[in-house]
């Protein structure tokens, strides 16, 4: 993966490029109570992250079932096989590894049920991505310790790297340490496991817990590389373009400090240390953090690639009475430009561009689009006899996003690969919802819970097995 081995090769996706699929665990697998698997904050979520956690596990949460991924993992597999996949990006669930988080012996149980979807994916040739927590804090650590606030959660993720890495380094070549680990600023129940609601975290605590991640990720690459010398770790970040809503040079500054934001994750991870604009923010907001030599060090464990999701891109404006759209997860002003989802994602192809382009350049490391794709109500129907989802606007909106990848390549990006979001339909993040589908493999299961769970190829099987077969040529 040396840099200086690096061609433009005239925009034509490269040579053994990862071309798959992504999903986690706690939006298919089900079985959240088999196997010795421990609660995970999943379970006390059952509206995604719209409402407070509940005490408990509550029948509402179709996360409890998922798409029952885990009884039917050879049958998914053999599915993504047919797709063509070369790749298959999916999470581990901490709480099946360590119930608790804190224990002091592995779940058996659990390492033999990932064995089991090793051995499917080795069957067919496809690469594993494993994340290796991707908002699934066991419970415990969330209720007990405060979540990712507390110092101690750097060694509870150590030790379960380490089982992972001894127990499947074989196995796995790429490994990503945190999902999206910059969405904890806007959800840290999610993102940090952090129990305390947003609006009464303290800046300074929020920003240790961050710091606390941080640091498990540089201890996570280090010991990454002493058991597996042959592995690659990289980050995931959860990218996100910034305009200015105007040419105003305050919007443009407005913009550059929203970004920053971002940034700051993939600066720290590739380059090793805090960047100046982020220790000018703590000092205006009088964030003081608890930061020793040691981290320092672990901080300059730096990763090897830079993975990320894409769904929108939003504006800023520094004009206060510019409303602040509803829909866009991550905030920000709508762009008038731009048409929406059902769920107000705003859709922008050509910010992929835009951040390929500016990740590549700013850090230098090779890319891999780990999420990408559009969240829609689909339609079962009948169509020669065989039920299928006539779902063209997914087609058009991941060819539009890939046209725009083809075109960074062109640009001189390193791109590695791609995973498409929620290649079959899992229960949706955001808002715990199944009729928010991602997938080329449609899942009878409905926002009720009803449903057979039986699995039926999309319109968008057949086209995406086609991008893949032909290694991007059959693009528009």
């Amino acid at each position: 993966m040396s840099h200086a081995t690096v061609e433009n090769n005239g925009g034509a996706f490269p040579e053994g490029f990862l071309w798959g699929g992504a999903t986690a665990a706690n939006q298919l697998e089900g079985a959240y109570a088999e196997g010795g698997k421990g609660l995970s904050i999943q379970d006390v979520m059952p509206n995604g992250i719209m409402t407070p956690p509940a005490e408990g596990p509550t029948e509402d949460n179709l996360k409890q079932v998922g798409i029952d991924f885990y009884h039917r993992y050879a049958e998914d597999i053999a599915l993504f096989a047919e797709l063509g996949f070369k790749v298959y990006r999916f999470s581990i669930a901490w709480s099946r590894i360590f119930p608790n988080g804190d224990d002091e012996q592995p779940n058996e149980e659990g390492l033999a049920f990932y064995d089991r979807v090793l051995d499917e994916l080795e069957k067919y040739g496809i690469e594993p991505l494993v994340t290796i927590s991707h908002y699934e804090t066991p419970l415990n650590l969330a209720r007990a310790y405060g979540g990712w606030t507390n110092r101690k959660l750097i060694g509870f993720y150590e030790q379960y790297c380490r089982v992972l890495f001894e127990r499947f380094g074989s196995r796995v070549k790429y490994w990503l340490t945190f999902n999206e680990i910059n969405s904890v600023i806007h959800a840290p129940f999610l993102s940090g496991g952090i129990p305390t609601p947003r609006e009464e975290l303290t800046d300074s605590d929020l920003y240790q817990a961050i710091h606390h991640e941080l640091v498990a990720s540089g201890r996570a690459t280090r010991l990454a590389r002493d058991i597996m010398p042959g592995a690659q770790v990289g980050c995931m970040i959860l990218a996100l373009p910034v305009y200015p809503l105007t040419p105003s040079p305050d919007d443009v500054v407005k913009a550059m400090d929203t970004a920053h934001a971002s940034y700051a994750f993939g600066d720290i991870h590739c380059r090793g240390e805090y960047p100046g604009y982020l220790l000018r923010y703590f000092r205006d907001h009088g964030i003081e953090l608890d930061i020793t030599e040691q981290d320092r060090e672990d901080l300059r464990n730096t990763v090897d690639f830079v993975s990320f999701s894409y769904y929108m891109s939003i504006c800023e404006s520094a004009d206060p009475s510019v409303d602040q759209g509803p829909g866009n997860i991550m905030g920000g002003v709508p762009n008038p430009k731009l048409e929406a989802s059902e769920w107000g994602w705003q859709i922008d192809p050509q910010g992929l561009r835009v951040v390929i382009n500016d990740y590549w350049e700013r850090w230098q490391k090779p890319l891999f689009i780990v999420e990408n794709g559009i969240g829609a109500k689909d339609v079962l129907v009948e169509i020669d006899g065989m039920l299928t989802v006539e779902d063209d606007y997914r087609i058009g909106y991941l060819n539009d996003h890939l046209v725009q990848v083809r075109e960074a390549i062109a640009d001189g990006a390193q791109v590695l690969g791609y995973t498409a979001w929620g290649c079959i339909d899992v229960v949706s993040a955001s808002t715990a919802q199944m009729s928010k589908r991602y997938g080329f493999i449609y899942v009878d299961r409905n926002d009720d819970g009803s449903g057979t769970l039986e699995r039926y190829r999309k319109k968008s099987f057949d086209w995406y097995r086609d991008v893949i077969t032909t290694n991007g040529a059959a693009l528009r």
